[in-house]
């Protein structure tokens, strides 16, 4: 894909959230009817309870009302200290730890697919792509303004990235890190509530056995097959809950039985 002028990185980030936070369920609202009804493609994260580390990702595409797992499943990690229900498409839950910012836990339920992003200048995926540079940070500072945004610091200045601990390149900024060499935003908190959790991303893992801050993390190769199989037409959305979760909402939340 075509590299985006830099001048426009965070204003297509900015949008992409924006969207999402249209999607976002109000905590206790009540919802007619499910609001990924129309999606196509899931991406579904198990894990064996709240507190574990290390799950298995599938994907499923929809075709005449039912799922279908596409490829193998794979192996995954999750937050160093579990999971717990976060701000998505879903309805708020009333058992089960809740996410807030700096936990280690990865946000659990339903949410939107965003921007792909990395630090080559293009990637083999229809999702829109986001190319990194030493400036990008994601902001996970729960008083800024730019809350939960990834943004450029030539853009707003070194001031608003202040002590955000997010370095979008991490290669740069944290001995070279590649876990952000390739990865996809998701969905959590779009609305950006402060201290609720932020910058949560599919990425690179950085050994089959180190858990995250809040994100989810897999093998290279893995990660290739999925970008390359998203469709943002199909409307994707990614799921994360514990095995009792699961069976418990596989049937409300139409999800693959």
């Amino acid at each position: 894909m075509p590299t985006p002028p830099t001048g426009r990185l965070s204003l297509l980030l900015a949008l992409a959230l924006s969207v999402l936070a249209g999607c976002t369920h109000p905590r206790g609202e009540p919802a007619a009817s499910p609001r990924w009804a129309d999606a196509g493609q899931l991406v579904l994260v198990t894990v064996p309870g709240w507190d574990s580390t290390h799950g298995v990702l599938r994907r499923y595409e929809r075709g005449a009302g039912s799922w279908r797992e596409i490829g193998s499943s794979t192996p995954v990690t999750i937050g160093r200290s579990g999971a717990a229900w976060g701000l998505g498409l879903h309805d708020a839950q009333a058992d089960g730890p809740i996410k807030r910012e700096g936990d280690g836990r990865a946000p659990a339920g339903m949410f939107a697919i965003g921007p792909a992003f990395g630090y080559a200048a293009t990637a083999d995926t229809a999702l829109r792509y986001a190319p990194m540079q030493a400036s990008h940070y994601c902001i996970d500072v729960s008083d800024s303004p730019l809350y939960n945004r990834i943004v450029d610091a030539r853009e707003v200045g070194d001031r608003a990235v202040e002590g955000s601990t997010e370095p979008m390149r991490r290669d740069l900024h944290a001995g070279d890190d590649q876990r952000y060499q390739l990865g996809f935003v998701i969905g959590h908190n779009a609305a950006a509530q402060a201290g609720a959790g932020s910058c949560i991303f599919a990425h690179l893992w950085k050994s089959p056995d180190a858990a995250t801050a809040g994100c989810t993390a897999m093998d290279p190769a893995a990660m290739d097959a999925l970008l390359a199989w998203l469709q943002p037409a199909r409307r994707p959305v990614f799921v994360l809950l514990p095995e009792r979760e699961y069976e418990r909402l596989k049937d409300p939340w139409q999800l693959p039985r």
